[in-house]
């Protein structure tokens, strides 16, 4: 009998394991390719493979990107074996212009359906919306993770920097999206991107109080956060304004949730100076170094489950 039971809970306990799904989800604003980050140290080509390195020790599942031009995406999907990007250019639908790209790891995960919209009242083409500065595009995918069949949907953009009105307007569109696809689909949902807005202002509180989707900040069982997500390339840059963000429906059980500040070491430039190390093993060697952050942005990551 004892050993009848035991069997029956390791069966449970089998198919309990089975049917909860986790995943690493991250949004991370790669900053696009400049010749001013060149000449301030923090090139492209210096920058990316942290960028890769850290998506790849902290284990990012799927993770949507900002910013970033089709060169700087090839480059990344070099350097990670297994994963692949959906997204267009925002300019001319295609290849020119910033992305809203999402990386995916194609062993864990296939592409059942994609898109892309724009972030204004014509949503079909690129153009610019409302008071915005820019075109602003989102892109979507319908992921199906392809050990449990778990499918949902993943929204991630980018919004505009300038247009007030149009931040707004383009919470409400993305809700009616998310509402819409929800309605037709019966798919859970994923929002993430660079918003542009922290956690007090009003567009913001479209999305958090919306009801539809919450923030996984706020629901989350442990998380990490000792400062905001934009740092101006500046790793000592403190304050806690949030502009990037991940929005979840309520299917998900948000487990951790962090701001990952790593940092990397680079050369310094002759003409830049640092304050003297304290004395110790490699004095000399640790002057000629300082430290600097993969990108103007810190991402965003959570561990997330599903249990169906």
């Amino acid at each position: 009998m004892k050993k009848l039971f035991i069997s029956a809970l390791m069966l449970m306990l089998s198919v309990l394991s089975i049917n909860a799904q986790n995943m690493i989800i991250a949004t991370y604003n790669i900053r696009l390719l400049t010749q001013s980050d060149y000449e301030s140290g923090n090139g492209w080509n210096q920058r990316y493979p942290y960028i890769v390195k850290l998506i790849r020790f902290h284990q990012f599942d799927i993770f949507g990107t900002e910013e970033g031009y089709l060169s700087q995406l090839n480059d990344m999907k070099a350097q990670l074996p297994g994963f692949d990007f959906i997204g267009v250019g925002r300019d001319d639908g295609a290849e020119k212009g910033e992305h809203a790209a999402f990386f995916y790891d194609t062993n864990k995960f296939e592409v059942v359906d994609h898109g892309d919209f724009w972030l204004s009242e014509i949503t079909d083409r690129p153009n610019v919306g409302w008071d915005a500065a820019l075109p602003r595009v989102c892109t979507w995918g319908k992921f199906r993770e392809k050990q449990t069949g778990f499918t949902f949907m993943y929204y991630n953009l980018h919004m505009d920097h300038i247009g007030v009105v149009a931040r707004a307007e383009s919470a409400k569109l993305i809700l009616r999206k998310v509402q819409e696809d929800e309605e037709r689909e019966g798919l859970p949902s994923v929002l993430s991107g660079d918003f542009n807005v922290d956690q007090r202002d009003s567009g913001y509180l479209l999305l958090a109080n919306s009801g539809l989707m919450r923030d996984a900040y706020d629901v989350a069982d442990i998380v990490y956060d000792n400062v905001g997500t934009w740092n101006d390339f500046r790793p000592d840059r403190g304050n806690d304004a949030r502009i990037d963000h991940i929005f979840l429906t309520k299917e998900f059980h948000v487990k951790r949730y962090g701001i990952l500040t790593d940092t990397y070491r680079a050369k310094i430039d002759k003409t830049e100076r640092t304050e003297p190390f304290m004395a110790g093993p490699n004095t000399e060697d640790s002057k000629k170094f300082t430290a600097r952050v993969p990108s103007d942005h810190f991402p965003v990551m959570i561990e997330v489950e599903v249990v169906k």
